[in-house]
C-alpha cells in the first residue's frame, strides 16, 4: 500500500514557475514508477511527465515538454514536478500517481493516487 500526498499547488503568473511534490508513504516507494496527471472540470484527467523508479528515462506529453520536468528521490520517498514557462492552459488540479507496471501514460495503469493539488495560472 502507499499513500500519496501532494503539495506545492498555488497561484503564479503566466511565464512563472513553480514546483509540485508529492510526498509517499508506505513500503516499496522505490519500486514503482511514478507519474503526474492534471484534470479540468469537466474533462478527463489527462497525462503530464512520468518517471521509472529507477529515475532513468523520463516522458512527457507533448504540451508540457521542455517546459516541465519530473525528477524523484528515493531516499526522501518524493516525486517532484518542476514547471516552468508556465501557461494559462496549465490550470488545472495536478495528481501524482504511483505504478507497479512501469511508466504507462494511462490511467488505468496506476494503482494508487493523491488528493491533487490546485495550480492556477493567470495570465
Amino acid at each position: 500500500q502507499v499513500q500519496l500526498v501532494e503539495s506545492g499547488g498555488g497561484l503564479v503568473q503566466a511565464g512563472g514557475s513553480l514546483r509540485v511534490s508529492c510526498a509517499a508513504s508506505g513500503r516499496s516507494f522505490s519500486s514503482y514508477a511514478m507519474a503526474w496527471f492534471r484534470q479540468v472540470p469537466g474533462k478527463e484527467r489527462e497525462f503530464v511527465a512520468a518517471i521509472p523508479w529507477s529515475g532513468g528515462s523520463t516522458f512527457y506529453a507533448d504540451s508540457v515538454k521542455g517546459r516541465f520536468t519530473v525528477s524523484r528521490d528515493n531516499a526522501k520517498n518524493t516525486v517532484y514536478l518542476q514547471m516552468n514557462s508556465l501557461k494559462p492552459e496549465d490550470t488545472a488540479v495536478y495528481y501524482c500517481a504511483a505504478s507497479k507496471l512501469g511508466v504507462r501514460t494511462s490511467t488505468t495503469s496506476y494503482d494508487y493516487w493523491g488528493q491533487g493539488t490546485q495550480v492556477t495560472v493567470s495570465s
